[in-house]
């Protein structure tokens, strides 16, 4: 089952020729999912394929690098002769201003739009294989984070077994499966735990938007595969990243650390290193305690594949 995540937006407050303004979208079995949309959004999304069927928006903060593309891309989707709902999530105490530019046009939106204002511990959207949580982070304004995190899958079934123990090919085998007990011809009654392993782990994407490192990032997924973190400036600015509630990028790494995270994505790169990041990245890399490789400071449109953590794709 694919999980891609495509990265729309990776500048700070000011976008730069490479990099627009903050947004990340992520792709679930043909789901779309869209995380903060700054300016030029919608034109992001076309530029690097995503489409625009996107169910959900979760919105970590109001600053407008993170919210004026919202405007354009309603639109973009009207255009388009959009009729399903789309659900806004946006912290506490935001809403009323989140209306405000939705309706920012004049007009409101030829599709349902739902505002769904969500804080530390929130379940924002329950699915039916996985759930997206939102988290508190540290920035100078009303702000959330938000964990896309899957359910734990089957463990995996023991055909070999099963039939050592006379269970018959076929419906049987489904149902030991979904974890019922079956009796066999005989009388023998075999158990799931016979035949199935322990459950096996689901995948997790982290995504902090704009905060200094938080205990809440920790703790929000057990072991993320993917850590998007806040790495606004380099180590030469850390006393400006404390000032405005932004990370470092080695501050990045020792939060991904911290929370066991597979992979680190270092978003949200100030102006005044446009062009080169080089330094993000080695900060980043020297204090990260997994593969090295595993850090990087992602361009506009890069996309990445979040595989299971036992690397099967069942």
């Amino acid at each position: 089952m694919p999980l891609r995540v495509t990265f729309l937006g990776t500048a700070g407050a000011i976008p730069t020729t490479e990099r627009n303004p903050s947004s990340v979208f992520i792709a679930r079995e043909g789901e779309g999912l869209l995380f903060d949309a700054g300016e030029g959004t919608q034109r992001q999304m076309m530029r690097f394929g995503t489409g625009f069927s996107v169910s959900h928006l979760f919105v970590t903060h109001l600053h407008g690098d993170h919210v004026l593309g919202i405007p354009g891309l309603l639109e973009t989707m009207a255009f388009n002769d959009r009729t399903e709902p789309l659900a806004i999530h946006t912290p506490h105490g935001t809403r009323r201003q989140l209306k405000s530019l939705v309706n920012a046009l004049g007009n409101r939106p030829s599709f349902p739009v739902r505002i769904n204002e969500v804080g530390d511990g929130d379940v924002a959207y329950r699915a039916d294989e996985y759930e997206v949580r939102a988290f508190a982070t540290d920035h100078d304004t009303r702000s959330v984070g938000y964990a896309l995190v899957e359910d734990d899958r089957k463990g995996r079934f023991d055909r070999e077994r099963a039939e050592e123990l006379g269970v018959p090919v076929g419906p049987k085998f489904s149902k030991l499966h979904e974890g019922e007990a079956v009796e066999l011809e005989d009388g023998t009654v075999v158990e799931p735990e016979q035949v199935v392993g322990e459950a096996r782990p689901g995948r997790s994407i982290v995504y902090t938007g704009d905060t200094r490192p938080t205990a809440a990032t920790i703790e929000v997924a057990d072991e993320p595969d993917l850590l998007i973190h806040d790495a606004t400036f380099a180590d030469d600015s850390a006393e400006r990243a404390a000032d405005t509630a932004h990370a470092t990028a080695r501050q990045a790494a020792e939060i991904a650390n911290r929370a066991d995270a597979d992979r680190l994505a270092l978003m949200h790169v100030s102006s005044r290193y446009a062009g080169y990041a080089g330094d993000h990245l080695e900060q980043a890399r020297e204090v990260f305690a997994g593969d090295a490789e595993n850090v990087c400071v992602p361009d506009d449109g890069q996309k990445l594949e979040i595989p299971y953590p036992d690397s099967d794709d069942a």
